[in-house]
């Protein structure tokens, strides 16, 4: 039995074809579970700003799993996703894996060879320089040092900069983007990437953040951050803008970041692209039906 990973940018419907997928999947006899691969959606205490939660009847599993106050790596997160999907198959269940992290989809579906921890103080003397010469400068001496890599991070993406660093002076940054996805998965695995016009994508994303914002996502917000959230917890989209107060500035990076993520989904090996522009969850999950029929 494969398993059937939904990639897509933040916004584009992943969890309504899922639901679609499962209900078509359910009426030919299967019983199927969502996986999410959501580097924020691990969080409890986060779910309304990063859209975890209710999924009508369709059972997520590695959602609401970590407390706000606990970093979480992409390493742990593989040990997770690999036993869920296991144990679904050897019951007899269909895995959905469905998300928009491409770290934590390639962590969920293949043996993730992860880039070793920087040694001591690294981190810490990197952390202080950006802070006394500015992220600006400290993205524009990536540029000299690792061209290709600095123009794939956004100057203001503080955690990938620093990182990037990180693993340039620990000479281990050469083959860091071909970490981020291998076509050679641990199990048989059908992987659809879900894309919409960017006008179209763009709208849903901004009426997204309105109804989490009228959802309470603000206060879920500064709760967390009363609480202790942890460093990887605050990366969340929206995180810091809420606290300030600037809701249409979580637009942008969300808008900014659905655009990488969309440059980054087309590169995949293997991935089938579904176009959900003009089209209803359930034409998709229909599409994605016919596609498992012929590779059988």
């Amino acid at each position: 039995m494969e398993v059937i990973a939904l990639f897509g940018p933040t916004g584009v419907g992943k969890t309504a074809v899922a639901q679609e997928l499962a209900r078509l999947l359910r009426e030919r006899g299967e019983n199927p579970v969502a996986i999410s691969v959501d580097a924020l959606q691990v969080y409890r205490g986060l779910e309304t700003l990063t859209g975890a939660g209710d999924h009508g009847d369709l059972e997520h599993r590695l959602q609401s799993i970590v407390p706000v106050t606990e970093t979480f790596s992409a390493g742990e997160f593989a040990e997770r996703a690999h036993a869920e999907i296991d144990e679904a198959l050897a019951a007899g269940r269909r895995p959905i894996v469905v998300g928009g992290t491409g770290l934590y989809l390639r962590a969920a579906l293949t043996e993730l060879r992860l880039k070793p921890p920087p040694p001591p103080g690294l981190r810490e003397r990197i952390e202080a320089q950006v802070e006394r010469r500015g992220l600006a400068a400290m993205h524009a001496e990536l540029a000299t040092r690792a061209p290709e890599r600095a123009a794939a991070i956004e100057p203001t993406d503080r955690s990938r900069i620093v990182r990037a660093l990180e693993l340039h002076e620990m000479g281990a940054l050469d083959d860091y983007g071909e970490q981020l996805w291998t076509a050679e998965t641990r199990v048989p695995t059908l992987l659809f990437g879900l894309i919409r016009e960017r006008d179209d994508l763009y709208a849903r994303i901004d009426a997204r953040v309105d109804a989490m914002v009228a959802a309470g996502a603000a206060d879920e917000v500064r709760a967390a951050d009363a609480a202790g959230a942890s460093r990887t917890a605050r990366a969340a989209l929206g995180f810091e803008e809420l606290l300030s107060g600037d809701v249409e500035a979580m637009k942008r990076r969300t808008r900014q970041y659905a655009r990488r993520q969309l440059t980054w989904m087309r590169k995949l090996a293997g991935v089938e692209l579904i176009d959900l522009t003009g089209r209803d969850a359930g034409a998709a999950a229909h599409d994605i039906v016919r596609t498992m029929d012929r590779a059988r």
